[in-house]
This record gives C-alpha cells, sequence and structure tokens, in this order.
C-alpha cells in the first residue's frame, strides 16, 4: 500500500505551445505500455505536443534524454520504464545510475518527469503503472510539465556569472 494520500500539483496552463519528449524502455512492455498511456493522457489533458522514442532499457533513458536535451527544441522530457529487484545487484546499478542521470539533467536545466519504476515484483509494477490507479505515468508527464511551467515563470535573464572571453592586449574587435 502506498500509505496516506498525497497532493497533487493542479496540471499547469500554457499560454505558449509545449513540446515534450517520451524517452520509454520497453523491456517489461506491459509495464511500459501503461505508463506511456498515463503520460500520453496527461500531456493530451494538457495540450502539450509530444512525440516517443524507445531505448532498450533503463539504464539507456539519461543518455537519450541527454542527446535530445542538446539537439533538439523540446521543453521537457518524459522518463519511462521499469526496473525489477532481481537476485543480483544488477537492479541497484540500472536504479540508481538512471535516477542519477536523471538528476544531473535536470540540475543542467531539463525538464524531467522520472517515470522509472524501482519495485520489487512484477505485481508492484503492475499497480503503479495502471491508469486507472497510481498512474505513475501520468504523474511523470506532469511533474515535466509543472518544471516547463516553473522554468517559463522565471524568465531567461543571465545571471553574469562564470566566464567570458576578454579580448587579448592589443587586440581589436
Amino acid at each position: 500500500m502506498a500509505g496516506p494520500a498525497h497532493r497533487i500539483l493542479p496540471l499547469p496552463v500554457f499560454d505558449a505551445p509545449v513540446r515534450v519528449l517520451i524517452v520509454r524502455a520497453p523491456y517489461y512492455a506491459d509495464i511500459a505500455d501503461n505508463l506511456l498511456t498515463g503520460a500520453r493522457a496527461m500531456l493530451d489533458k494538457a495540450g502539450a505536443e509530444h512525440e516517443m522514442i524507445e531505448v532498450p532499457g533503463a539504464f539507456e533513458i539519461p543518455a537519450a534524454i541527454a542527446s535530445a536535451f542538446r539537439r533538439t527544441d523540446h521543453d521537457g522530457f518524459v522518463a519511462l520504464g521499469c526496473v525489477i529487484r532481481g537476485e543480483t545487484s544488477h537492479y541497484d546499478i540500472v536504479a540508481g545510475d538512471s535516477a542519477h542521470g536523471l538528476m544531473l539533467l535536470g540540475l543542467q536545466g531539463a525538464c524531467i518527469g522520472n517515470g522509472i519504476l524501482t519495485v520489487d515484483t512484477h505485481a508492484q509494477a503492475a499497480v503503479r503503472s495502471d491508469p486507472a490507479g497510481q498512474d505513475k505515468g501520468g504523474d511523470a508527464a506532469a511533474a515535466a510539465l509543472s518544471l516547463i511551467a516553473h522554468g517559463r515563470t522565471l524568465g531567461k535573464k543571465p545571471k553574469g556569472i562564470g566566464f567570458r572571453s576578454v579580448a587579448a592586449p592589443g587586440a581589436t574587435s
């Protein structure tokens, strides 16, 4: 059981188009399908344009998002996949490194909703991915939309920190 009810932020309203890339790992196809259904429904509800690409597994999701973040004009990203605990440490590596990779991208400014489930059993994943149940795919899409809206309220003023080039002595501009 997930525990007491939790508060969910209202879905943002946008005054300009929003483009979202869903990156899906279909390793557990039934779970990935449920997550995708929930994410698409939430993005449609917000009026966001979206497209989807697939990668082999959850471990590859951050790399795909990093590439898209650098090369495309998507406003945000939704990471969808599932890692089920097994008998080896592989679970810990994939679950931890995929979450860490997404967090690093977020710290660089990527607006990402993390819908990579990390569970002990397939039954737990089925409950969490069910669009009529816990709808973690929809939650991930809502998180990405919230971050996009937050970023848009901040504007694009540069802070003037970091390095800037200075003309060499005697150079003309």
